[in-house]
């Protein structure tokens, strides 16, 4: 027998030849460089290294070569991907280094920066008004009473001493949740939002019933009033009551000094001036000097004052001695017990106080009124 013709090759691949496998190679190194992505890079890793690749087909066809060929044409086609991952490898390398010097340009934190940028609340300046006059009282002893703003007509008025033809009671003045709108009508109480924060003071008396009392009532109030500059539907007050052995009106102008005093200044002075009110006797309404002329603009034509408009003193709210039918009514014995009485608006207070002119930017809701009031109370 013969031995196998070692030298005859009668098998020659397409894919194997030298040129077609530098084609193959050259292409795939192309396809790297141009690619600007490290996603457009994944893709020709796909295109040129993958099972379906060319050279991984090539790779495939040196088994139809006989065994002199195949060692050769191996050989070409291992240089050829050795070539392809080292390009790979050097282009991934080159893409992943652009992107994190991308990212620490896009991504880059300034720590010298406010480390919290959520804007700071604000509570509203009628809350913390009212809080700042009720800490006044406080500090005084006395104590913050609260009471409901649907309230029984008879608190809100037969206990005060409103007669029952009084205008106050009327429609044009009084919200009525449901009727009747008088004591004498029936002898029954009607419901009322309430119109002022009075209704607290009758309530307490009737709960203690035994003086001393001494109590400051802050509260949202409900007139028929027109919302425009200085005026609203809904407000806010803050009425004081003291019942106790021996109060007189020289207590009444301490207690408002010093009020206003506390919240205005240690030189501001006020002054009574007779009025009358159904719940007091005597009553007076209490002035404070103006907290921007000091009364320098009165007769002064060359110094006007649009805040007291050149009359040197602000009305801020009424007081007086509490009446003794209030008292009886009460429950209080008005021969041994006497008290003394004021209110005035939180809003208008707050007008004075900050300067607001329009008393519709307290209640829009707009927190570009509230947040420079902070939450200082």
């Amino acid at each position: 027998m013969s031995a196998p013709n070692k030298s005859y090759d009668p098998v020659e691949v397409e894919a194997l030849k030298p040129e077609e496998i530098e084609r193959m190679r050259d292409e795939a190194l192309a396809a790297f460089a141009a690619a600007d992505t490290l996603d457009a890079l994944q893709e020709a890793k796909v295109a040129h290294t993958g099972g379906t690749s060319p050279l991984a087909l090539a790779n495939r066809e040196i088994g139809a070569l006989p065994p002199q060929a195949k060692a050769e044409a191996g050989k070409r086609v291992g240089m050829a991907r050795g070539a392809v991952s080292k390009a790979l490898a050097a282009r991934q390398a080159e893409l992943e280094a652009e992107r994190d010097a991308r990212v620490l340009v896009e991504e880059a934190v300034d720590v010298t920066l406010p480390h919290d940028r959520t804007p700071a609340g604000a509570r509203h300046p009628l809350t913390t008004f009212m809080e700042r006059v009720a800490d006044v009282f406080v500090a005084m002893g006395y104590e913050v009473a609260e009471g409901p703003e649907v309230e029984a007509e008879w608190f809100n008025f037969d206990a005060l001493n409103f007669t029952p033809d009084h205008p106050a009671r009327q429609m044009q003045d009084t919200f009525f949740v449901q009727g009747p709108q008088g004591a004498d009508a029936g002898g029954e109480s009607g419901v009322v939002l309430r119109t002022h924060t009075s209704p607290v003071q009758a309530r307490a008396l009737l709960e203690r019933r035994e003086p001393p009392v001494y109590i400051v009532c802050p509260g949202r109030v409900y007139r028929t009033d027109e919302l425009d500059a200085t005026h609203t539907p809904v407000f806010h007050q803050i009425e004081l009551l003291a019942v106790d052995e021996g109060l007189t009106m020289a207590d009444l102008k301490g207690t408002l000094d010093h009020m206003v005093q506390a919240l205005f200044g240690a030189d501001m002075k006020t002054r009574l001036r007779p009025n009358y009110f159904p719940f007091t006797e005597p009553s007076a309404e209490m002035d404070m000097v103006c907290y921007v002329c000091r009364g320098e603009s009165v007769g002064n034509p060359d110094r006007p004052c649009r805040t007291c408009g050149s009359e040197g003193w602000i009305e801020l709210g009424g007081c007086g001695m509490v009446n003794p039918k209030v008292l009886t009514a009460c429950g209080v014995d008005p021969q041994k017990y006497s008290g003394f009485a004021f209110g005035f608006g939180i809003e208008r207070m707050l007008m004075f106080r900050h300067n607001v002119e329009d008393m519709r930017d307290m209640v829009e809701g707009d927190v570009r009124f509230t947040r420079p009031f902070g939450m200082e109370i």
